[in-house]
């Protein structure tokens, strides 16, 4: 059975088990992480030596580093609308995928999240968390001009791996109590999401016992 480390309230996680649940896997989720520990444990260093979550162990294969998972996964059983075979429409998925993870990711959940969210109020320091926030519009606004064409989903009128990658940020996103400017694209974007029960179930946990909290 497909084995997943981490704790249900990490972002990285979250887009794993997001797919797991749209593509209906069975699968063991192992807490892990924050509270729960035992990241240096030498049987999970053994499968991840950088003692990271997310990690998946499906049969004998490990592999960490969540859009490798997401790669993985999608490949593995034979998804292709998630990550199609086709070299070109890998491209365009990949290309996004990195996106989120290079400059979306950054600004946003280091940035903000960690930044603001995250960090208690004495120890925040907001100019750094405003140009992050700043950098965020720019990124969900260039979002919110992709969905103006009426498509359903990023690339078009299927979900793909670029959605998982970027569709993870915006339950926060819409949920912190933070500047925002209007995106009623990207708020229809967010309401479909919500509308599907892998959203609802591996992305939309509760994250008001991080408030103030790197410890966690």
């Amino acid at each position: 059975m497909l084995t997943i480390w981490g704790r249900a309230n990490s972002f990285n996680v979250q887009k794993v088990m997001w797919l797991i649940g749209e593509l209906e896997l069975p699968h063991l989720h192992v807490e892990a992480g924050g509270k729960h520990g035992g990241l240096d444990e030498p049987e999970f260093l053994a499968m991840n030596p950088h003692g990271k979550i997310p990690l998946i162990k499906d049969g004998e294969v490990a592999v960490w580093e969540s859009h490798a998972i997401l790669r993985y996964l999608a490949a593995s059983y034979e998804r292709p609308l998630f990550w199609p075979a086709a070299p070109a429409d890998r491209a365009r998925i990949d290309a996004w995928m990195d996106w989120a993870h290079t400059a979306l990711q950054p600004d946003f959940l280091n940035g903000v999240f960690w930044g603001y969210f995250r960090t208690p109020a004495p120890k925040r320091d907001m100019p750094k968390v405003e140009a992050a926030l700043a950098q965020c519009t720019q990124h969900f606004s260039l979002l919110d001009g992709m969905y103006d064409d009426g498509r359903h989903f990023l690339l078009g009128d299927h979900m793909s791996l670029a959605d998982i990658a970027i569709g993870t940020h915006l339950y926060r996103y819409f949920e912190m109590e933070i500047d925002r400017p209007e995106l009623p694209h990207l708020a229809e974007y967010y309401q479909r999401l919500q509308n599907r029960p892998a959203y609802r179930h591996g992305v939309m946990i509760p994250f008001d016992d991080l408030y103030g909290r790197l410890d966690f």
